[in-house]
């Protein structure tokens, strides 16, 4: 079979080409690359239901360099793609809605080659919805979908069904399907009852591709037809079909696409794992990725040590791939910093990126005094503002385990660009910035006392004087105070910082100084708004 790997027109053309089918949770971008660097003309991305891409927003992923569909508050996205694929990549749904599905082709339009309707998935997560196969029952439904999709998008639109019981209801099926305008049928040769273990059909796919005139893609040969690469071609002779769609043995072995032949799974892996790396895959995805790829091998040593890997780095390093992961990782942070630095965020100055107010600022835990830390100065302000404890939202990056905080206090929110490699580093960057918002000193030890002083004479020079509203309740604050003579209370953050193995439980003089500074500073700079909120003439907005 002539491979087209050469290069694409702007328009895919779905005959006499070898395709890596849809199949979910294999189905993802390192597979599908990793697919098309063998071999493969056309790749299919795993079934992705139209309820679940409408709670989608599409992103340009600077980091990366994909475009990425993710749901509001999800970690990763439902669909990720890059230009790598673009012109070869097919976005597979699963529908009953001919409006829902017109919606989703629509948001993917110009990031994919085509679209695909399933017809002939027989699992329960398809067919529930009267999506996959229950379709099969429902010509007048497919003869809708079909059609406004045809009609509704630029690009071309196919479907992927099974045979029927009776053939004459199948060729009926498929000329009702022609006749929508489809670009291609895709054809898996079992009916709806049968299973991977049951024999393929091939007369069967062979009458369809002798009624129809447009081109038929074989599917179904897996195993007992197909288990290397001159099986591709040997399958499509049988079937009469245009070109020829492989799933099972392609999960098994992405290189059956390689005319040169197959490679062993070993250097499969390790070709998948740099991809799952430089494109940030889901760790557990990769791991199922990875098991389906074992096989048999799950039982063995390494395959149970597979299974107890977490994160992706683990997993490159049974394979020897751990060094990739680490220069990457380091590339990654480098490549995020000079983003930060084209949107203007510094660890000087704030910037208001998507309603938070964003610095880049690093937490280093030696630089502060023992018993100071952003934490803790900012809830001890907050608690004397009469404001609600401060609340951190903190997420885990799953890929390469490194967090990222939120906080929020009042009604605004404040984070740090920077990620950090633990949950309660990430919480305090977040505080640091919110502290160099308002004006007010981090608590960094004598040296670094400095830099922050010079960040807040850059911020009164910015926006003028330090933003200052001489509320009631901090007029009645330093009257209580005034009367009783009491000294600000002792910073005693309900979730205390745990010491370093080796760290003194007692603070040197340096310290103790450092933390009175703090507090005299504290004090001094309670010039700010009734909610603790820079104030937004002044400051406008931080905008540059």
């Amino acid at each position: 079979m002539t491979s087209t790997m050469g290069g694409a027109s702007s328009r895919l053309n779905y005959a006499n080409k070898v395709m890596l089918a849809p199949m979910v949770r294999i189905g993802t971008l390192p597979a599908r690359l990793l697919a098309l660097e063998y071999g493969a003309d056309v790749v299919y991305c795993e079934e992705l239901i139209d309820h679940s891409m409408l709670q989608c927003q599409r992103v340009e992923n600077q980091l990366l360099d994909t475009i990425d569909f993710i749901k509001e508050q999800a970690h990763h996205p439902v669909f990720r793609t890059c230009a790598k694929e673009k012109d070869r990549v097919v976005f597979q749904m699963g529908t009953a809605d001919p409006e829902r599905a017109l919606k989703v082709a629509k948001l993917v339009e110009n990031d994919v080659a085509g679209i695909d309707v399933n017809m002939g998935c027989p699992k329960e997560y398809s067919t529930k919805g009267g999506m996959g196969a229950a379709l099969l029952s429902n010509p007048e439904k497919i003869r809708q979908i079909l059609t406004t999709l045809v009609n509704g998008v630029s690009i071309p639109v196919t479907c992927k069904i099974r045979i029927l019981p009776k053939l004459e209801d199948t060729l009926s099926l498929v000329k009702l399907i022609e006749s929508t305008g489809v670009a291609a049928v895709a054809v898996h040769g079992r009916y709806k009852e049968e299973r991977p273990r049951h024999p393929v059909h091939p007369d069967a796919i062979k009458a369809i591709a002798e009624t129809v005139s447009i081109p038929v893609i074989a599917n179904g040969g897996s195993g007992d037809q197909i288990k290397r690469y001159e099986d591709l071609e040997r399958f499509r002779e049988d079937t009469g079909a245009s070109s020829v769609m492989v799933a099972r043995a392609a999960q098994w072995n992405f290189s059956i696409f390689r005319p040169d032949g197959m490679l062993p799974v070993d250097d499969v892996i390790r070709d998948y794992l740099r991809y799952a790396v430089d494109y940030d895959n889901v760790a557990l995805n990769s791991k199922y990725v990875l098991q389906q790829i074992l096989q048999a091998e799950q039982q063995s040593p390494r395959g149970q040590k597979l299974l107890a890997t977490q994160s992706l780095r683990e997993m490159c390093a049974l394979w020897d791939v751990v060094d990739y992961y680490d220069e990457v990782q380091v590339r990654r942070q480098s490549r995020r910093e000079e983003l930060e630095r084209k949107k203007g965020l510094s660890r000087h100055e704030p910037r208001l990126v998507d309603g938070i107010y964003t610095m880049h600022v690093e937490y280093i835990r030696k630089e502060y005094p023992s018993a100071v830390s952003p934490k803790t100065i900012l809830l001890d302000w907050s608690r004397r503002e009469y404001l609600p404890q401060p609340t951190y939202l903190t997420e885990k990056h799953r890929s390469d385990t490194k967090f990222h905080s939120v906080v929020t206090v009042g009604d605004k929110k404040y984070a740090s660009s920077f990620w950090h490699k633990a949950k309660k580093l990430a919480e305090q960057a977040a505080a640091s910035v919110c502290l160099k918002t308002l004006g007010l000193h981090d608590g960094k030890l004598q040296g670094n006392t400095m830099e922050a002083k010079d960040d807040g004479k850059r911020h009164a020079e910015a926006h003028g004087k330090s933003p200052s509203v001489d509320s009631p309740q901090r007029k009645k604050c330093r009257t209580e105070e005034a009367e009783t003579g009491e000294k600000a209370d002792a910073c005693n953050d309900n979730e205390p910082e745990v010491k370093t193995r080796g760290e003194s439980e007692i603070q040197t003089d340096a310290e103790a100084k450092t933390t009175e500074d703090v507090q005299h500073t504290l004090k001094a700079a309670h010039k700010v708004t009734q909610n603790g909120n820079v104030d937004a003439e002044k400051c406008n907005d931080f905008k540059s």
